[in-house]
């Protein structure tokens, strides 16, 4: 949402109509002014004056500039109008941005509907803070108090979140605070005053607007202001397969790959849901209607394991459907890391999830093909792998002006056609991320959900975060892991001997460990995501239920053939299903623990 309070003045004029970019060149008195890369104009259809037409500098060659336009361009004519804001494209930063639904440039959807209807009029913008809500601000900063950038004036409630108010993020060195007040304000109303180092006054409102291509943190960490540390814990998901054998770290960066039908959306809802974050970020970006709609209308029905209110109380969702305009689907992503960044520095622990960046990278692709660019491998622009990096390195761990330590956690999905990971999406998001959670069509078919393939997935985090897991969960908990991985590797290397050989192809010892990789893939890889109970699993329920799954694995069964060993873990699998839908607390939980100590001989 650009801040149109500025006065935009006709400096150019449109010379060149290319499907959603324009080309402009400047007049006279527009050279004069200059212009910026991703620099804000405004085109005036001279079909229809009354629109303005929202569109973001992309390239500048002299006196013209080619620019991509955030709506449908059917009606715009050589020689229309072009106004410049000097201004980048940018997002209001401010309470009240908890529970929202935005598109990629932050109009509120649901105020956009109840002025428009569900049918929008091209050139239509909200602001993206409501002007006429009033937060009681509670100032920390008094008069004389020396301040930099980043540094907190004071603070409102935003529901169960106390949302500090900054001093602006651009301000350049040190300001003194001249006036400061308490109480009741909306987000545009003047709550102080500060001094600059030259003398120059300068009024502060609860909003500021921020460059949404430009990290938020850059400028304080170059000042020392703020920190960046090293991810040293996990975040949290409460799914087994991820929390023990590919854990994501906090602040960390992981995707999740795979074709059509594998799960994906599941996943992603599991995560957000029940993963151990104050702020959850979830920016729809070029999936189709039905899934965004099913996004939005599920989150303020789910309950919040951790509070008991609505998921929606923590969630901002940013909305760029397939069906809408390919250059602000390109921004969406932008526009909600910046989001992101911003509850990160109030010291809050932000998960964003993208999904999906493969159709954030074909919108790039469309943009570069237009402009005329030189194409990299399958038409993507040559620097799709340095774009990809720059969104997933905005992630990490900040200690901020105050002291107080937020993350962002980022994750995305990748939509590769057919599930082909060799694509120019996939590969690049590979080379960047830490977490890898590569989904399977084959698992998802056998209904093993989720359905991340440990035979693909990897991370990167479990040897960083291994301090971590050897003193929170066991002193030798990683080594354990590892030894399970290559159980499950071993499992599916006699399993594809069997598809040639079958059973009594192969010996016993290898049908042995056969039966015990599918056991630790059908027991505690797998998960329901629609049990109460099954659904999310503590790290203290993990620690528990791992260790009596590497007491089976362990087990030598005194056991003369193939099918004596096959009933043997039939019987420990279903025992174990019953175990993880059974509460700690109900007395099914102990009974079927020591049903299966008691199978095993103990």
């Amino acid at each position: 949402m650009i801040d149109t309070s500025e006065k935009t003045s006709v400096l150019a004029k449109v010379i060149v109509v290319r499907d959603d970019i324009v080309t402009f060149e400047l007049q006279e008195e527009g050279e004069r002014h200059g212009i910026m890369k991703n620099e804000v104009v405004f085109i005036r259809p001279s079909s229809n004056p009354a629109e303005r037409l929202q569109a973001e500098v992309l390239r500048i060659r002299g006196r013209e500039a080619d620019a991509q336009v955030f709506e449908d361009t059917r009606g715009i004519a050589i020689g229309d109008a072009v106004e410049l804001s000097s201004q980048l494209l940018s997002v209001a930063l401010g309470p009240g941005l908890l529970s929202q639904v935005y598109d990629g440039l932050q109009n509120p959807l649901e105020n956009l509907a109840v002025l428009h209807g569900f049918f929008l009029p091209r050139g239509t913008a909200v602001d993206g803070l409501d002007p006429n809500k009033r937060w009681k601000f509670t100032p920390t900063a008094k008069i004389g108090d020396v301040l930099r950038a980043g540094d907190v004036l004071g603070s409102v409630q935003e529901d169960r979140f106390t949302h500090k108010i900054f001093v602006p993020f651009d301000m350049v060195g040190e300001v003194t605070v001249d006036w400061v007040q308490v109480g009741n304000f909306t987000v545009n109303d003047p709550i102080a005053r500060v001094v600059e180092s030259d003398g120059r006054e300068r009024t502060l409102t609860m909003t500021m607007h921020w460059p949404v291509r430009r990290p938020i943190p850059a400028a304080l960490l170059r000042r020392r202001s703020s920190m960046r540390l090293y991810p040293e814990e996990p975040m949290v998901t409460s799914l087994r397969l991820v929390d023990t054998f590919f854990p994501v770290a906090r602040g960390g960066t992981a995707c999740i790959p795979g074709p059509f039908g594998a799960g994906k959306t599941i996943l992603q809802h599991l995560i957000s849901r029940y993963s151990a974050v104050d702020v959850v970020i979830v920016i729809a970006c070029g999936e189709r209607a039905g899934e965004v709609v099913e996004t939005i209308t599920e989150f303020p029905n789910l309950i919040d394991p951790h509070t008991g209110g609505s998921l929606m109380d923590r969630t901002i969702i940013i909305c760029n459907t397939s069906s809408m305009p390919v250059a602000a689907r390109e921004a969406s992503i932008y526009t909600g890391v910046t989001l992101g960044e911003y509850y990160r520095q109030m010291g809050f622990h932000v998960l964003i999830i993208a999904d999906s960046t493969s159709r954030w990278a074909q919108a790039m692709r469309e943009t570069s093909g237009r402009l005329e660019e030189i194409p990299g491998e399958e038409a993507f622009p040559a620097y799709l792998d340095s774009s990809v990096r720059g969104i997933y390195e905005r992630a990490g761990v900040i200690r901020t002006n105050d002291g107080s330590v937020g993350s962002l956690t980022m994750i995305g999905t990748v939509s590769p056609a057919g599930g082909n990971f060799e694509e120019p999406v996939t590969q690049s998001t590979m080379r960047t991320v830490k977490t890898f959670l590569g989904l399977s069509s084959e698992r998802a078919y056998k209904r093993f959900y989720p359905a991340v393939d440990p035979s693909l997935s990897w991370s990167r985090y479990r040897e960083q975060l291994r301090d971590w897991f050897d003193r929170e969960m066991d002193p030798d908990w990683t080594q354990r892991v590892e030894r399970m991985l290559r159980l499950l590797q071993r499992g599916n290397e006699v399993a594809h001997m069997m598809q040639v050989t079958g059973e009594e192809g192969i010996s016993l010892e290898d049908y042995l460990d056969y039966q015990r990789a599918t056991f630790v893939d059908m027991v505690y890889l797998q998960q329901d995501a629609f049990d109460d109970v099954d659904a999310s699993s503590s790290l203290a329920r993990q620690k528990v239920t791992f260790a009596m799954v590497a007491e089976v694995v362990a087990h030598e069964p005194n056991l003369a053939d193939k099918d004596a060993v096959r009933k043997l873990f039939t019987r420990l699998t279903g025992l174990f299903k019953n175990f993880n839908y059974a509460a700690e607390t109900s007395p099914d939980f102990k009974r079927y623990r020591a049903e299966i100590k008691a199978l095993l001989g103990g």
